[in-house]
């Protein structure tokens, strides 16, 4: 199971980037103060800092802390700065900027309150701005306010027609894992969101500077699993029961950074048949599962290794070869699914 603190820390970790010097105008004392931080290994880590808090009540914590989230997930940036882990950040403007607009992976978006003044971007008035989660939330938001649903063409449509505001089904979809948590994706019939509100995809891989990949897996995964989308989309099986009292397909979805999402079908599962094809990031395991069917198991004398921040044994890291011990279970939601 995956520590979520530690998946954020992780997540965050990559922030790098050169921090605006954007500032001043009307904001408030707080937001005045303190300058911008150094590019050196001290900014970069409050970066991180804040990067991670943020991501944690966006994401998981708004409705404990009573930060308002509006239907697209969007909170007011005052009250989000007012919460406790925030507030003794005491974060500046630029540095707020520097999260939202540097992060590699654009976890974050912000946009101005409809309550201000002439739509004044140039404010550092926090009461002036709202800031969201892209995506990665276990708070309960309905999808089709916080992302942009995937779709097929339309029947008998030669010209690429989509439904309106739909996003063509990306070529490649593929979910990140480790060695590790395999055997339990096997068991377990498929991939689950594991706390959250989705499985998370990639459409490309971290190293495909070409492909504009911006988030959607862990630099550091060991497993590809590529799915057929589209397969899961057509089958009538896979998803709720349409308007009509017929089986719908599995819903889909892309978030704003390029992440694609899906709750799973009825019983919250993306199933191991839809699994296109399953093989080694780095190492060469070989194909594991084609199509949906198993073709290999992993090779015997593989390093398995439980991923930091995802198992308590040997102090958060797990270890051994195929058939050894894989670590113990770490605290907090994710797990298995990245």
């Amino acid at each position: 199971m995956e520590d979520d603190d530690l998946t954020h820390l992780e997540e965050a970790v990559a922030e790098r980037g050169s921090h605006s010097s954007r500032g001043g105008g009307r904001g408030s004392k707080r937001f005045q103060r303190g300058g911008g931080s150094s590019p050196g290994g001290a900014g970069r880590r409050r970066v991180v800092d804040i990067s991670r808090a943020l991501s944690r009540l966006l994401r998981h914590q708004a409705d404990d802390a009573g930060v308002p989230l509006d239907g697209e997930g969007y909170a007011p940036l005052d009250r989000v700065l007012q919460w406790g882990p925030l507030k003794s950040l005491s974060p500046t403007f630029p540095e707020l900027l520097s999260v939202v607009k540097d992060s590699d992976k654009q976890r974050f978006a912000l946009r101005l309150s409809p309550s201000a003044n002439d739509d004044d971007e140039s404010s550092t008035d926090p009461k002036d701005w709202l800031i969201r989660a892209n995506q990665g939330h276990s708070i309960k938001l309905a999808s089709d306010t916080l992302l942009k649903p995937l779709a097929l063409l339309l029947p008998n449509q030669d010209n690429g027609a989509l439904p309106e505001g739909a996003v063509a089904v990306p070529g490649t979809v593929v979910h990140g894992t480790y060695f590790a948590f395999w055997p339990k994706i096997l068991e377990s019939g498929g991939l689950r969101p594991m706390g959250r509100n989705h499985v998370h995809f990639s459409t490309g891989l971290p190293e495909d500077k070409e492909g504009n990949v911006i988030s959607g897996m862990r630099s550091d995964a060991e497993l590809l699993i590529y799915v057929d989308v589209e397969a899961s989309m057509k089958d009538s099986g896979a998803g709720e029961e349409t308007g009509d009292g017929k089986g719908g397909g599995m819903k889909w979805w892309i978030s704003d950074n390029g992440v694609v999402l899906t709750e799973g079908g009825t019983d919250g599962i993306v199933p191991i048949k839809y699994f296109k094809l399953v093989t080694g990031r780095k190492q060469n395991v070989g194909v594991l599962m084609k199509d949906g069917e198993k073709v290999a198991d992993l090779p015997e004398g593989i390093q398995i290794r439980v991923p930091q921040g995802k198992g308590r044994s040997g102090g958060g890291r797990g270890g051994g070869h195929r058939g050894g011990s894989r670590g113990g279970r770490g605290r907090g939601r994710g797990g298995i699914n990245n």
